[in-house]
């Protein structure tokens, strides 16, 4: 089922999420709830905060479902390694049309439960490090913009204000 995505300002994306005790069917189907609504999006990644739940379960697929194994499912990820640095720009599904540039690791191992609870252990490097970064920010509370300083990052947050206010947010 295809949820909506939560957008900056919503509470459940600015707290940091809480691990999953158990794999329950409930889980199984937040997991494929996530995995519908990130392709219908269309999206490379999503945190379970971005649709209200507040789990430490990511989904992440760089090739958006053309590659039938590009799918990356993780629950109470935590990070092994992160090295390196690479700087690109960088959206998210919950603040839809701005963008900005985001420095962040050029290489991660992320290890997690999958949705049947068998534990991987999955590197990244560029675009799948950039991803994995940016969904595990997600399941600490943060979003690209709070990554951001200065002028760059004031302005993003006064236009969505501004938008909210106007009642286009």
């Amino acid at each position: 089922m295809i949820r909506p995505i939560l957008r900056y300002g919503e509470q459940v994306l600015h707290h940091p999420a809480r691990p999953v005790a158990s794999l329950t069917p409930e889980i199984d189907a937040l997991i494929g709830d996530m995995i519908d609504t990130m392709y219908a999006a269309p999206g490379i990644g999503l945190a379970a905060p971005q649709i209200g739940a507040p789990f430490r379960i990511f989904v992440v697929d760089i090739s958006i479902g053309r590659d039938p194994d590009g799918l990356i499912v993780m629950v109470n990820p935590e990070f092994v390694e992160r090295d390196g640095m690479q700087t690109e720009q960088e959206g998210c599904l919950s603040i839809p049309g701005f963008d900005a540039t985001v420095i962040r690791p050029k290489r991660v191992v992320v290890t997690g439960l999958d949705r049947h609870g068998v534990i991987h252990e999955r590197e990244g490097t560029d675009v799948l490090a950039r991803a994995f970064q940016h969904e595990m920010d997600h399941l600490d509370g943060t979003l690209f913009v709070d990554r951001l300083r200065g002028i760059k990052r004031d302005l993003i947050v006064r236009k969505i204000r501004k938008l909210s206010r106007a009642g286009k947010w």
